[in-house]
């Protein structure tokens, strides 16, 4: 186990995070065991993977922060991207909540697509000092995630960092099952922090 402080985030663009590829692997790994283990094709390693090579190589502005203990050891990630004027994130969207909604300009709305905690270091934290090292620096003026609706343990987390449920979605991505759609002003304030491990699941 770590302590908080001792903890180091580092930030990586789209490039960067293709260069260390396989520790992302790594720690989806660990982090998703139990969902891997299911045999959902949806969590099946390679799926992930793709997704991954696919957000990382389409130039969108891919965004990610990469926890590290005191001891170079890497136990977390988050990464998402802003939406563009023709981004996909909301084709799956079952009803837009007000007029306007979905209208992206590239400035207005960042996409929280993962956040995920190697299991030793659940519960203490991390996810959140995740999501606001990720989001603290961001431009736009809200911030959208995605979360499975029987999924208490990431709603009480999110519900605790300020988040605000405004429809459901299923994204186009092969296998992907039905989503609430979560959303936060930015930029967010200071909270004290919560140790629940979050599933923020992406569209595409």
């Amino acid at each position: 186990m770590t302590p908080q402080g001792e903890l180091r985030f580092q930030r990586f663009n789209a490039a960067q995070a293709r260069a260390i590829r396989e520790v992302v692997e790594a720690v989806y790994i660990d982090a998703y065991a139990k969902a891997i283990a299911s045999g959902d094709e949806f969590d099946a390693v390679e799926q992930f993977m793709r997704r991954f090579d696919a957000y990382t190589g389409s130039g969108r502005g891919f965004d990610m922060v990469v926890a590290y203990t005191a001891g170079q050891e890497p136990i977390g990630q988050t990464w998402g991207w802003p939406l563009g004027p023709d981004t996909a994130w909301w084709g799956g969207l079952e009803e837009e909540p007000e007029p306007g909604f979905t209208q992206e300009t590239g400035a207005r709305t960042f996409a929280l697509s993962e956040i995920m905690v190697r299991q030793a270091w659940t519960g203490q934290g991390v996810a959140h000092r995740l999501h606001d090292e990720l989001l603290k620096t961001r431009p736009e003026t809200r911030a959208t995630l995605l979360v499975e609706g029987g999924n208490e343990q990431a709603y009480r987390a999110y519900r605790a960092w300020g988040w605000q449920k405004a429809g459901r979605l299923r994204p186009r991505w092969e296998n992907a099952p039905l989503y609430d759609v979560l959303i936060i002003p930015l930029p967010i304030s200071e909270r004290p922090q919560e140790g629940a491990c979050a599933d923020a699941r992406p569209p595409g």
